[in-house]
């Protein structure tokens, strides 16, 4: 080692606690915006009168672009170095947030939440290969548990946080949050981050970002788009089924682009894969997001819809989740480290799903604020046992020489796991409710006088597909406009009981299509090894970068 190369390796380890802690600020913000939104969704629709299909593009735009662009953006921290993309993301997501709370209508919304998605893509993967480089390799695995435990903390904390924010400033505030948050995190990141140039050319995969971008695009527009268009014709003579099929025939493609690059630079190194563990843990954790989003969309909709609590009222019904989870994780990380993480994860697993399912079995029109905590500690005890084994198990018997590339590939398959079960979770909750509302529609019809009956139950079933509005008391439905006076109050109060009752029994139903993802995860845990191999010396946990090579300072670092 030279005199040169010593002196810079000194200078990026210098202060990596404060570093780690720059990283994890912006990691925080950036994975908080994948749950907080959630929380506003019935005051962005009646603020911005925002549709349901409206508000799942809200939703999904953020997270379809973040996912897509994650190993792309990975590769150019590589080139350019990561504190240069770290903060380039940093800036591009904070004016984005303010953008975002500016924001006056569902479309100008849905463009600068895909703006949101490019900076947080940008920022994320070099949290990663910041601490690979910093850390020796002896304090690396408390590094990544801080790291890990601050993906779980912001994923459950954002219902709780959101429901504050959007209840005492507004609904723009779950964004403008984000603006100081930014600053501050850029100027310590232009303080104390070190200028790493890991050197090494990557050949950046633009075609399989391109096939992995139209193909989720496709899939996700079909599933929020079907029930809007009766899951018939969408563009001139093509069908929203065309364009799943299409979706998933491009996906294909990449695939099988994918494999024939696979001796250069593909975004998906399928070597990696024959890590059993690995590969169990890519699905597990894929299931996880899917199972996070599903769960919390229609939950919180229900919570203030149906149940007419407040965004805070709400952040509050939901927090002992969180909060438990939160105490929970720590021990269960050091269970996980002295035993088999095997069975703790899938205990946990376990435990997430059947707390879910007793919240989904006690939610009713009637159900009090309280009336779902139960469920939610069970669900807390179980997702806290969840986040702490999944990273180590993942990462246990990967080669540090493919470190950077599995750790970029599993933040990837989570991301993916969330945007398709937001989109399929929000395409089968309008299915449901097309049929729910109706039923109930009929069914409370009898109440009326004849000559509005027919008339109400038409205006329900005109909206229950994509122009049904889920804001907080309303009814779901506008009432037609040649109502009678004398009619309007009773038809307002009979419209919001069709409305609660159709919407409760739609999410029962949506949510077993999560828990079962979930259940499914269970299952797949007990394929995992639990025989440790030999550990890599010492001397081959270099720093490595995301294509699998050696990390060395450049001249100038």
């Amino acid at each position: 080692m030279t005199a040169s190369t010593g002196d810079t390796e000194r200078r990026a380890q210098a202060n990596p606690w404060l570093v780690l802690v720059t990283l994890c600020l912006g990691f925080f913000m950036i994975l908080l915006d994948t749950t907080i939104v959630n929380i506003a969704i019935p005051d962005m629709s009646t603020s911005l009168d925002a549709s349901l299909d409206q508000i799942l593009w809200i939703i999904n735009a953020y997270v379809l672009v973040y996912a897509v662009l994650l190993i792309t953006a990975g590769r150019l921290g590589d080139l350019f170095g990561p504190k240069r993309l770290f903060v380039l993301g940093l800036v591009v997501f904070t004016v984005a947030s303010a953008a975002c709370g500016l924001a006056s209508s569902p479309e100008q919304l849905i463009v600068f939440r895909v703006i949101q998605g490019v900076g947080g893509a940008l920022l994320t993967p070099q949290t990663l290969s910041t601490i690979t480089v910093i850390f020796p390799p002896d304090k690396r695995g408390v590094a990544f548990g801080v790291w890990g435990s601050v993906a779980g903390v912001a994923t459950v904390a954002g219902p709780t946080l959101g429901g504050y924010l959007v209840t005492d400033f507004g609904w723009e505030w779950i964004f403008f949050v984000n603006v100081p948050v930014g600053i501050v995190t850029v100027v310590l990141a232009l303080i104390a981050m070190p200028d790493l140039r890991l050197n090494r050319r990557h050949r950046l995969d633009w075609v399989g970002t391109a096939l992995a971008t139209v193909g989720l695009f496709l899939l996700v527009y079909g599933l929020i788009e079907g029930e809007s268009h009766d899951w018939g014709r969408v563009w001139g003579p093509i069908t929203i089924v065309e364009l799943i099929g299409a979706g998933v025939l491009v996906l294909a493609v990449f695939l099988y682009h994918q494999h024939i690059t696979r001796t250069g630079e593909p975004l998906v190194p399928f070597g990696i894969f024959k890590d059993r563990n690995f590969a169990v843990m890519s699905g597990v954790s894929a299931a996880i997001a899917f199972g996070m989003l599903g769960l919390f969309l229609p939950l919180v909709i229900y919570l203030q819809s149906v149940l007419g609590l407040s965004a805070l009222q709400a952040g509050i019904a939901v927090a002992p989740l969180s909060l438990l989870s939160m105490v929970i994780a720590p021990f269960a990380g050091r269970v996980a480290d002295r035993a088999a993480g095997k069975w703790v994860l899938t205990a946990g697993l376990v435990l997430w799903c059947a707390g879910m399912a007793t919240v989904v079995a006690l939610a009713e029109v009637g159900t009090g604020q309280w009336g779902l905590l139960p469920g939610l500690l069970i669900a807390g005890t179980g997702l806290g046992m969840v986040f702490a084994p999944l990273q180590t198990i993942a990462m246990r018997n990967v080669p540090p020489r493919q470190a950077g590339a599995a750790s970029g590939l599993i933040n990837t398959t989570r991301q993916l796991g969330a945007v398709i079960g937001s989109a399929a979770v929000g395409a089968l909750l309008q299915a449901q409710l097309a049929g729910k509302l109706s039923e109930a529609a009929r069914s409370n019809a009898a109440d009326l006088p004849p000559e509005v009956r027919q008339p109400f139950v038409d205006a329900v079933a005109g909206a229950s597909g994509g122009s049904l509005h889920v804001g907080a008391g309303q009814s779901g439905a506008a009432l037609p406009a040649d109502v009678p006076e004398q009619y309007r109050q009773a038809l307002t109060e009979i419209a919001t009981r069709t409305f609660h009752e159709g919407f409760t029994g739609a999410m029962k139903a949506t949510l077993l299509l999560p828990l079962i993802v979930l259940a499914v995860a269970a299952v797949t845990c007990l394929f995992i090894r639990t025989r440790r191999t030999a550990a890599a010396p010492a001397a081959e946990a270099t720093p490595v970068d995301r294509g699998g090579d050696p990390v060395r300072p450049g001249p100038g670092s």
